[in-house]
Order: C-alpha cells, then structure tokens, then sequence
C-alpha cells in the first residue's frame, strides 16, 4: 500500500505542476526606466514578465535578465481592459510615473483576460503624473 500512496501522490504533483505550468504565461518586455514595484526598486533593462493565474489572484513576477534582480506582485481587483490597450493589442505593463520615478501600476496580458492594477505609492499633491506604457512580447524559447 505504501507504494501505491507514493506513486499516487507523485502523480498528483505532477498534476498540480502541468497545471500551473499551463495557467502561467511567460512574455519579455524591455523597460528603459528605473521604477518601483511592489516597494522595490528595479533598474532599467530587459525583464522576463511572468503572470501567474494558479492562485485565485494572479501574481506577476518580474526577473531583470541583465542583473538578476526580481520582484513579484500581486495583482488587485480585476477590471475592464482600456480602449486604448485592446486597440493596440499586445500585452502591457502600465507604469504610473511623477517627477522622480515610475511605478509599476497595472498589468494585461491580452486577449479574453481582464486587466489588473497593483498599488502605487501616493503622489505628491501638485506632482505631475503621466503613464508609460510598455509592451510585452511573448519569449523566445532557447
């Protein structure tokens, strides 16, 4: 009995691996901006952008190829897509951005799926906020 639990409970893991392997889309993007997320800050360069929908809030983790630094953070309330994002259609990453630093403020990953914003640090009263926005492209296997 005590193989058939080990190889059942081997099997349920593969299972629950394949499962989140096939719910986590990995895509690039190239940020040419330091910027802030999740309260860390992240330096300009290349970024492997993974969104991770396992958990009943998605998670999207951000790896820096060009110096290793990583983050992840965990998205909010699901919304509508803006116009604008869907017109263009590509994935993106949104960055809310005032006088000194950008932050990490929503993310979509195209297609059906809703959009996500993640919290920012507050602005200044009279600061002057503007938004950059980022495009993710799938990745490239090696």
């Amino acid at each position: 009995m005590t193989n058939f639990t080990t190889r059942l409970m081997v099997a349920a893991a593969t299972l629950v691996a394949a499962a989140g392997a096939a719910s986590a889309q990995t895509m690039k993007a190239e940020i040419p901006f330091t910027f802030r997320a999740n309260g860390a800050v992240m330096t300009a360069g290349t970024y492997r952008v993974t969104l991770d929908y396992t958990s009943g809030t998605p998670i999207l983790y951000l790896f820096n190829n060009d110096g290793g630094h990583s983050v992840l953070a965990q998205a909010r309330v699901p919304h509508d897509v803006p116009k604008a994002w869907q017109a263009a259609g590509s994935p993106v990453l949104s960055f809310q951005c005032g006088s000194s630093l950008c932050s990490l403020s929503g993310v979509w990953s195209g297609g059906d799926r809703p959009a996500y914003n993640f919290a920012t640090p507050k602005l200044g009263k009279d600061e002057p906020v503007r938004v950059a926005l980022i495009s993710l492209r799938a990745e490239k296997g090696d």
